[in-house]
């Protein structure tokens, strides 16, 4: 019997147009699946199972009359608590928000979904504004790893990266401004993309800039190729996004990576100290890109190390976001967050616009490293899921998330498309994610290999069950 949970959406989609399964099945069975690991995972705010049982109804009639909406019609989606889901708070993780009021308007994101029939089951966790690469908040408490409760999901995306790994709905909208679909993807073992900055409109204007990008969470590459199809056009109401891709990446999937040069950097440089087997899966999966045709050579990029410039720029945008707030209402803030927006606020214009320096700089660096070479491969993250409910792993000497994400962060300063792809487990059986980098508007090229690390079944989709199942 065909476990709905466990599909992705290509394949739920191939059932509709078969008969072998209705959206209101597939529908029903992502909201059960998220009721039942809800008590132990805690990966979603809100969920909307009227509505989303409405909008499968109206799919099923749709495809039983031959005339789907769209390229998701009938597709059960989740939406980081981030994003604006009309008829639904967006509180943002904090208790500072308030849930009155009118939220009558879809980020473009989450538009471009409505638009193509997809089926909205809930809103997923995220710490406070997204400010960390772990995901509690004072508002929802933690969220915790699929494969480990007493670990973290990662973040900030975690509510999605823990829906999408137990099968409550294969595709999730997260939003990324130094890792944050990745990290969480990495943790979870699912497959997430950062892409291309402005590729997916953004709306309202994050308070982190031109740091923050709207990604895919989902199950494998293919599934998140036809997300980016649905959600990789631009928005009136973002200025900086960029014009319609020049065809569907669903369409560019199948070109393999043969004659693709393939830079590998183990550790850049040894600036980072990878755990073993994490540096054995990712060098593992790097001999088969090598064996499926790339050109790999083990180099590394010149990254010298930005992080007090994004600590700039990030802190910055974290004061910016709560500076309307009075002090009742910062009493209610997340403690680090409150650190880190005293940290921003004290800023001056030449600080911020030296980081932007250092940026364009870095941004300058990567773009000449790419005229080399098509593809970066490094470990998306040095570590697998540590304890929840922390910022750092204890015993680490790290002050801020940043320190154990050293491979993330550096490539929203640099705009460029970013995925992260699971490629084992650790003796714990926690996964461990390899990433992916291209040039800027190279989001092709990143869905292109990691869909050939699925084909050669070197990345797998996973196969997990919730708690008590």
């Amino acid at each position: 019997m065909t476990e709905l949970t466990e599909l992705t959406a290509v394949r739920l989609l191939a059932g509709y147009r078969k008969g072998e399964w209705s959206p209101v099945e597939a529908t029903r069975a992502a909201l059960e699946r998220a009721e039942a690991i809800q008590p132990e995972v805690n990966a979603f705010v809100r969920l909307t199972a009227e509505d989303a049982l409405t909008r499968a109804r109206e799919s099923e009639e749709r495809w039983r009359r031959g005339e789907p909406e769209g390229l998701l019609d009938g597709v059960p989606v989740t939406v980081k608590d981030i994003l604006l889901l009309r008829g639904a708070p967006t509180l943002r993780g904090s208790k500072a928000v308030d849930p009155a009021g009118r939220w009558d308007e879809d980020a473009p994101s989450v538009a471009r979904l409505r638009e193509h029939g997809a089926v909205f089951i809930g809103k997923t966790t995220t710490p406070e504004y997204g400010w960390k690469g772990v995901t509690d908040s004072p508002l929802s408490g933690v969220t915790r790893n699929p494969y480990d409760p007493s670990r973290t999901a990662g973040g900030s995306s975690g509510g999605s990266a823990a829906a999408v790994a137990l099968g409550a709905g294969p595709l999730s909208l997260g939003t990324d401004g130094g890792g944050s679909v990745r990290i969480p993807a990495s943790f979870c073992g699912i497959f997430a993309l950062k892409p291309t900055y402005g590729r997916v409109p953004l709306y309202p204007a994050s308070a982190f800039g031109t740091l923050a990008h709207v990604g895919p969470m989902t199950r494998d590459a293919a599934d998140a190729a036809l997300l980016m199809d649905v959600i990789g056009h631009p928005d009136s109401r973002d200025w900086s996004a960029l014009a319609p891709p020049a065809g569907a990446y669903t369409d560019g999937l199948t070109g393999g990576v043969h004659g693709l040069r393939v830079a590998y950097s183990p550790s850049l440089g040894g600036q980072v100290a990878v755990r073993p087997e994490v540096a054995r899966a990712v060098r593992r999966a790097v001999e088969r890109l090598a064996e499926l045709g790339a050109y790999v050579t083990e180099t590394d990029p010149d990254l010298t190390e930005p992080v007090e410039a994004f600590h700039t720029l990030w802190f910055s945008g974290a004061a910016r976001v709560t500076e309307h707030l009075g002090p009742k209402q910062r009493e209610l803030l997340d403690p680090g967050l409150r650190e880190i927006c005293t940290q921003g606020a004290r800023y001056s214009a030449l600080d911020y616009l030296a980081a932007v320096d250092v940026r364009m700089d870095l941004g300058r660096r990567m773009g000449r490293f790419h005229d080399t070479y098509d593809l970066l491969v490094t470990p998306t993250l040095p570590i697998t899921a540590f304890e929840a409910g922390v910022e750092v792993p204890k015993g680490s000497g790290h002050r801020r998330w940043t320190g154990w994400t050293p491979f993330t962060y550096p490539f929203n300063m640099t705009q460029q498309p970013a995925a992260s792809v699971p490629v084992g487990a650790d003796g714990d059986g926690l996964p461990i994610g390899l990433q992916l980098v291209a040039a800027r508007h190279r989001d092709d090229l990143v869905l292109r290999a990691a869909h050939a690390l699925y084909e050669a079944g070197v990345a797998s989709a996973g196969r997990l069950r919730p708690a008590g199942s």
